[in-house]
């Protein structure tokens, strides 16, 4: 069966009810909802896949539609989970819904590998690749990864205050500690303190490749 986790919010609304808001304030971002963490009890089988930054829901959605065509291979995927939440955004006075992403370019895929399902994934629009090394059958998420993703996913603060300290700064020595990239090490290339996002340097199959990470998502290499 096939699972979805969005919510029908209007992207934008600037007739808004005050009351869902905590300030006036143009550097606060206030969630009002967020994606749905599936209700699952069998962490295996997690992958997780490389777009297009911007295109995730249109990748999930994509995929939904051509598996209508595709009956034999509906069964190999369980749930395609996009990360995200619907942050109430104040800026020149206006109020506006619109979505955050909570790992930009990467959406995680609950299913069945075999080689039929994962050519019909790759080749999907707007879809770059599984991650991992080129050539071979992608790995699935350890266990205690896709808990900790979803634990993030829970927990995560929607009220974010541009005045909080920064814990980064440009050519920091870092490490990831959760999502797709944990474990590897990198170099702060740029701060966003509004976002409160790095951008880090990691080096993947040998090449640096810059990724946008949350600050909860790092700390600091002694």
């Amino acid at each position: 069966m096939l699972v979805f986790s969005e919510n029908n919010l209007g992207v934008e609304d600037d007739n808004l009810n005050n009351s869902a808001l905590h300030s006036s304030d143009a550097s606060l971002d206030n969630k009002v909802e967020a994606s749905s963490v599936p209700d699952i009890e069998d962490f295996s089988n997690w992958y997780t896949l490389r777009v297009v930054s911007g295109k995730e829901k249109f990748v999930k959605e994509n995929i939904l539609k051509e598996l209508e065509f595709s009956e034999h291979l509906k069964p190999k995927i369980t749930e395609i989970f996009v990360p995200f939440e619907k942050i109430v955004v104040i800026k020149n006075d206006k109020k506006k819904i619109k979505e955050r992403m909570f790992f930009p370019g990467y959406i995680l895929i609950n299913m069945h590998m075999d080689n039929e399902i994962k050519y019909f994934i790759e080749n999907s629009a707007s879809v770059m690749s599984f991650v991992g090394p080129k050539g071979v059958t992608p790995a699935p998420l350890r266990e205690k990864e896709v808990k900790r993703i979803f634990g993030e996913v829970k927990r995560k603060e929607g009220l974010v205050d541009s005045s909080a300290e920064v814990p980064f700064k440009k050519d920091d020595h870092v490490k990831v500690i959760s999502g797709p990239f944990i474990d590897f090490n990198g170099v702060v290339e740029e701060v966003n303190k509004d976002k409160q996002k790095v951008r880090v340097i990691i080096s993947i199959f040998g090449r640096p490749t810059p990724v946008e990470l949350d600050f909860f998502q790092l700390e600091m290499v002694k």
